[in-house]
């Protein structure tokens, strides 16, 4: 079996293109930019609508296959960006009811959770979840995927994007602010740790205050990444105590920052646990994670995606993961 997977939730728009044996066939994707600013949603439609036609004749090309070789179609449903979701959507759509293909609708954080699992060969760890809109202390408990944890009011990815875009360092920053953070100091900030919860969003405030007040972007750079992670690994931390479980598994585009996954190497090894974090290449937002997760539903109710009716699909922005 094989499936295409479409992603649209964000700045990503990508393809992926997998089998029901986890072997990878296709992974393209491009992401919508700005030189300053953050994302502005019409203007990543507009993107993703310019772009979504010649990265699947690059995925098709890579995977040596015909839109007639797909067995199954999916896409990003939820949780995302309204006019991004629905880009992916009609794609999907299109695709589906012309080649007369099951089409499945996938929550978008649920598939980096799975698609992690299958390339680093974990079985049931505790996951952080660390994308832009979205930080959640994760693990599968009673049958069902539970947040243990997550942030109160912004993502941590969107915290070091709210702080970019506030001193220029444009979008996404992440990789900037990891690099002039190599070059800093530590400056005291708030910290927010509210039993298993975090709260970002007053201490990227407090940064921002300080830059204005003539503090460098290294030394903000540094301590926000000191101060954020340090969060992330204490009620991680809590976590694995509480669920008795030996397997930390990091997901998300911050996964791929190195600090962050040094700090969470120390923890895990002072509590003989094993550390995994998902290959950089998919760790952020793409398509084969859509694709993977497809495969994951249809093969769990077959019977439902075979008769349903694809006009009838739909996308739900505020899709939880623990719904």
């Amino acid at each position: 079996m094989i499936c295409l997977g479409v992603e649209s939730t964000a700045h990503t728009f990508g393809i992926g293109i997998i089998d029901n044996k986890g072997n990878i066939l296709a992974n393209v994707k491009d992401m919508y930019m700005t030189e300053k600013g953050g994302i502005i949603p019409i203007e990543a439609k507009k993107h993703h609508e310019s772009i979504k036609e010649e990265l699947l004749e690059n995925a098709l090309k890579e995977a040596k296959l015909t839109v007639e070789d797909i067995d199954i179609i999916s896409f990003s449903s939820g949780p995302g960006l309204a006019p991004c979701l629905v880009v992916g959507k009609n794609f999907a759509k299109e695709l589906a009811l012309k080649c007369k293909k099951p089409l499945i609708g996938v929550n978008h954080l649920i598939a980096h959770l799975e698609i992690g699992k299958v390339l680093t060969k974990v079985k049931d760890p505790v996951f952080i979840l660390a994308t832009g809109a979205n930080t959640q202390i994760i693990a599968f408990e009673g049958r069902k995927y539970r947040i243990f944890g997550e942030a109160l009011s912004i993502g941590i990815g969107n915290a070091l994007d709210k702080f970019g875009r506030n001193t220029g360092l444009g979008f996404p920053c992440g990789p900037e602010i990891e690099k002039l953070a190599k070059k800093g100091r530590y400056v005291e900030l708030s910290y927010v740790v509210k039993g298993m919860d975090v709260e970002f969003s007053g201490i990227v405030t407090q940064a921002i205050n300080f830059y204005k007040k003539g503090i460098s972007k290294e030394d903000l750079c540094f301590s926000l990444q000191e101060t954020l992670f340090a969060m992330l690994t204490e009620v991680s931390e809590r976590a694995l105590a509480h669920t008795e479980k030996k397997e930390l598994l990091l997901i998300g585009g911050v996964a791929a920052n190195r600090r962050l996954i040094t700090m969470l190497k120390t923890m895990c090894k002072d509590r003989m646990v094993k550390f995994s974090v998902v290959p950089v290449e998919y760790s952020g937002d793409q398509g084969l994670m859509i694709a993977w997760q497809g495969i994951l539903e249809y093969k769990r109710n077959k019977k439902y995606y075979n008769n349903l009716d694809i006009k009838k699909v739909d996308i739900n922005s505020n899709w939880r993961i623990d719904d």
